[in-house]
């Protein structure tokens, strides 16, 4: 039977130069209707534990919610899944800095609308702003990240910067940390606290 993993592997192939055909396949019986295009790992990992959260079943909705391992692939995924591609409604999640980027990307893959919802720094900074910055470092505290966070402190780079610039950097130090806060900052927030770009994205699908 196929599943939504099968499908993100199949794109994933068929953006690194191998056959669509197996990503053609798969879209049609999942039954997908859109695509969520979100930059990297950390950003799924949050999306798909909100979904959880809220009690939803994205891909039994025919949403698929896809990594593009980076925010300069937007051009070459929104062309395979979009109206050049696959004709998936493409949604997703895009940083301020790369919003020009996004638009022009999108309007190349005949994709551009309302359906990008932009974040002021990342994903990662609008939770510490939504969470606060005492709230997250409870949470690094929980997940026995202390230590490591006491020397990232110490570091000369990091004296006087505000704290949530410290925090954004801090999880962005080692490898998988972001992916592992992406779902336990979810997992902290309040339903009120939802920050506004996410929010707008589980409106919108």
């Amino acid at each position: 039977m196929a599943d939504i993993w099968a499908f993100r592997d199949a794109v994933d192939r068929w953006a690194a130069g191998g056959p669509g055909g197996p990503a053609s396949d798969l879209a049609v019986q999942l039954g997908l209707r859109t695509a969520v295009l979100l930059e990297g790992l950390s950003d799924l990992a949050a999306v798909e534990a909100l979904s959880t959260r809220r009690g939803r079943d994205l891909a039994a909705e025919g949403v698929c919610v896809l990594s593009m391992g980076g925010a300069m692939n937007v051009g070459r995924y929104a062309g395979l899944l979009g109206p050049p591609g696959l004709g998936l409604r493409l949604t997703g999640l895009c940083d301020e800095r790369e919003q020009g980027y996004y638009d022009r990307a999108l309007k190349q893959a005949q994709a551009a609308g309302p359906d990008f919802f932009v974040c002021v720094a990342d994903l990662e900074d609008e939770f510490i702003r939504a969470l606060g910055t005492a709230r997250v470092e409870e949470i690094i505290l929980a997940e026995g990240d202390l230590r490591p966070w006491q020397t990232f402190l110490r570091q000369p780079s990091h004296h006087g910067r505000p704290r949530q610039q410290q925090l954004r950097r801090f999880l962005g130090t080692k490898k998988g940390r972001k992916i592992r806060y992406g779902r336990l900052l979810v997992e902290a927030l309040d339903p009120g606290q939802v920050p506004a770009p996410l929010a707008d994205l589980f409106r919108s699908l």
